[in-house]
C-alpha cells in the first residue's frame, strides 16, 4: 500500500511538472505574439472609417479582431520565430526566448484569420492573404526583406498604411473609389513611415549583428529623428489638403488639436537624444508609440462621431 501511495505520489508530482511547464512554455509563446503591441497600430483601422457613412458595429468587430488579435500578433510571432531577440522588441522589455509552441501558434492565428476573413467577404479574405504573406517575406530567412533599409521600409509603410486601409473598407463592405479616400490611404502611410524608423531606433546593434540593414541603422540615430519629422509633416500636410479639398477643415482642426501631445512628446524626445544618443531607448519609443496610438485613435473617433 505504501508502495502504491509513494508511485501516485510521484506520478501526480510528474504531471504537475509537465504541465506546468508545458503551460508556461505556451504562455511564453503567446507573449511573443505580442497582442497588446498590434493594438498600436489601430489608428489606421479607425482612420479608415472616417469617409464611410453607414459602418456596421458587428463586421467592424470582426474585421478589428480578424486584424489586430490575429493577423498582426501572427506576424508579430513569426518574426521572433526567425530573429530570436535577446533584448527587447517592440512591447516586450525582456521578450522570453523562442520555443517549440511558437510556430504551431504562429499558424493557429493566421488559419482562424484567413478563416474568418472568408467568412466576412471573399475580396476582404484573398486581401488578408497577401497581407499574411508579405508579412512572413518580411521576417523568412529565405527572402528576408527586412534586411534592405529601402524595400522593407516601402513594403511595411503601403501594406501597414495604404493596404490596411483600404482591407478595412473592403471588410466592412464599403469600400469608396474617390480621390479624396485615396488621399487619406496615402496619408496613413505617410504616418507609418514617420513612425516606423523610430521602432528600431533602439536595436541598431542587434539588427547589425544579425546582419539586417534596418532604415533606422541607415540613417543613424539623429537621421531617424529627422526622417520621422519630415514623413510626418508630409502625411498631416496630405490629411490638411484632404480636408480642404472637401470643405472639412473642423476635422483637420480636431486631428491639429488632439494630436499635439504627440508632437510635444516627439520634440521633447528628439531634444533630450541631441543631448545623449543613449535616449533613443526602449522606454522612450514605447512611450511614444502609446502616446501616438491613443491620440491619433482618439483624433479619428472623434472624427466618426462628429
Amino acid at each position: 500500500m505504501l508502495t502504491i501511495l509513494v508511485f501516485v505520489l510521484l506520478l501526480n508530482i510528474f504531471g504537475f511538472v509537465y504541465f506546468r511547464s508545458k503551460y508556461l512554455s505556451m504562455l511564453d509563446a503567446l507573449k511573443l505574439m505580442r497582442i497588446p503591441f498590434s493594438v498600436f497600430l489601430m489608428p489606421v483601422f479607425w482612420f479608415a472609417l472616417i469617409p464611410l457613412e453607414d459602418i456596421s458595429m458587428v463586421k467592424s468587430i470582426f474585421v478589428f479582431c480578424v486584424i489586430h488579435v490575429l493577423i498582426y500578433p501572427a506576424s508579430n510571432g513569426y518574426n521572433s520565430y526567425f530573429d530570436k531577440d535577446e533584448g527587447s522588441i517592440g512591447g516586450l522589455k525582456n521578450p522570453p526566448k523562442v520555443n517549440r509552441h511558437l510556430f504551431p501558434m504562429v499558424i493557429a492565428f493566421d488559419f482562424t484569420a484567413v478563416l474568418f476573413a472568408f467568412l466576412i467577404s471573399l475580396h476582404f479574405g484573398w486581401m488578408c492573404v497577401v497581407y499574411i504573406l508579405v508579412s512572413k517575406a518580411y521576417s523568412w530567412d529565405k527572402i528576408r526583406l527586412k534586411k534592405y533599409p529601402i524595400l522593407s521600409t516601402l513594403v511595411v509603410t503601403l501594406f501597414q498604411g495604404f493596404f490596411i486601409f483600404y482591407t478595412v473598407q473592403v471588410g466592412l463592405g464599403s469600400y469608396i473609389n474617390h480621390s479624396m479616400n485615396l488621399l487619406f490611404a496615402i496619408a496613413s502611410s505617410f504616418f507609418l513611415l514617420g513612425s516606423y524608423p523610430l521602432t528600431q531606433v533602439y536595436q541598431h546593434e542587434e539588427d547589425a549583428a544579425r546582419g539586417d540593414k534596418t532604415l533606422s541603422l541607415t540613417l543613424g540615430i539623429r537621421g531617424t529623428f529627422i526622417f520621422s519629422a519630415f514623413a510626418f509633416v508630409l502625411g498631416t500636410g496630405f490629411l490638411g489638403y484632404s480636408f480642404i479639398q472637401q470643405n472639412n477643415v473642423n476635422d483637420f482642426y480636431i486631428f491639429l488639436a488632439i494630436g499635439g501631445p504627440i508632437l510635444l512628446y516627439f520634440g521633447y524626445w528628439f531634444s533630450l537624444v541631441l543631448k545623449n544618443e543613449n535616449q533613443a531607448n526602449f522606454e522612450h519609443t514605447m512611450k511614444m508609440n502609446i502616446i501616438s496610438s491613443i491620440f491619433l485613435s482618439a483624433a479619428f473617433i472623434c472624427m466618426i462621431i462628429f
